[in-house]
Formats: C-alpha cells, sequence, structure tokens
C-alpha cells in the first residue's frame, strides 16, 4: 500500500500505509504491526515523536491547505 499523509487540522500528522520511522540515527521504532500512526506537530506530547492527544490541551492550532511548491532551487 502507498503510503499517505494527511495534515490534520489543529492535530497531528497521520501516516497510512507502507512506511518505517528512523530515529537520527537511522535505528527504526518498533511499530508493532501498525499501518496508521500519528505524528506530534504541535511539541505538547509526552511520547514524542507520537501523537498522544496533548495537542488539545496546549491550544495548539495551525491548518494547512494543499499547494503546490516552487521548483527546487538548482544545485551547485
Amino acid at each position: 500500500m502507498a503510503t499517505k499523509i494527511t495534515i490534520n487540522p489543529n492535530g497531528p500528522i497521520r501516516v497510512e500505509g507502507d512506511f518505517t520511522i528512523c530515529d537520527p540515527a537511522g535505528k527504526e521504532f518498533g511499530l508493532a504491526g501498525r499501518t496508521v500512526i500519528s505524528l506530534c506537530r504541535c511539541g505538547a506530547s509526552q511520547n514524542k515523536p507520537f501523537c498522544d492527544g496533548g495537542h488539545r490541551g496546549a491550544g495548539f492550532a495551525s491548518t494547512c491547505e494543499a499547494r503546490e511548491l516552487p521548483p527546487p532551487a538548482p544545485k551547485a
């Protein structure tokens, strides 16, 4: 299944499909077979990088509408 990423209004980033999540050293998080997870984007989660619902009490507010990105800058 292709990976789908959804930016939820006032909430987390939802990741669905076939994916891995790694720390900066490249070590994979154990996802226990999950094919759907939510990543924190408010900074209030006690279970980072995963969402624990902390955005609700933190008053986090952010919406993102889909748009076209400009072309990447040329590499030097």
